[in-house]
């Protein structure tokens, strides 16, 4: 669940946006719908601009457990992973990789893993890494990550640049 500052950004995002591309009139729905279904708008607006550019960028789609690394509208690579379970969701919309660390130790409510290899932070302490602990990759099991093979982080680690954008959608 949102807490009230993500939901009243989320708000005026939407009817910033919403104004900005006609949509308030043409779409029915309000509150949360209109969130999303604007959030979605974006994100498939940004997917094809960064498609229309030579841009290194990573797209990660939570309902079929994908992670596509891309050059402009050129797939270079891609693996299944594993994104974070309903109560932890992964967060969707455009990011950019903000810091790497080649081990990281990640620590949250229930959980100190230490030694993450090739972590990627893209939105605060969410990230691309790599996972050691389970074998599970194509279902969600984690705490909002972005879980990869460790070889697979490892190509990603050294592929993707600070700024690199990550997309993330259903």
């Amino acid at each position: 669940m949102k807490n009230w500052r993500q939901l009243h950004r989320s708000w005026l995002i939407a009817g910033a946006v919403g104004v900005a591309l006609g949509l308030l009139g043409a779409i029915p729905w309000s509150g949360e719908g209109l969130v999303q279904a604007v959030a979605q708008e974006v994100t498939a607006q940004r997917m094809s601009s960064l498609r229309a550019s030579n841009t290194r960028w990573i797209e990660v789609n939570v309902t079929t457990q994908r992670l596509i690394a891309w050059e402009g509208n050129t797939p270079v690579y891609a693996v299944i992973v594993s994104t974070g379970r309903d109560q932890h969701a992964t967060p969707t919309g455009s990011f950019a990789i903000q810091s790497k660390h080649r081990r990281a130790r990640m620590r949250g409510d229930g959980y100190d893993v230490p030694d993450v290899p090739f972590t990627m932070y893209y939105s605060g302490n969410y990230a691309i890494h790599g996972a050691y602990w389970h074998r599970q990759f194509g279902t969600p099991v984690s705490h909002g990550c972005v879980n990869v093979a460790v070889d697979h982080a490892e190509w990603l680690f050294h592929w993707a640049t600070i700024g690199t954008p990550v997309v993330v959608h259903d």
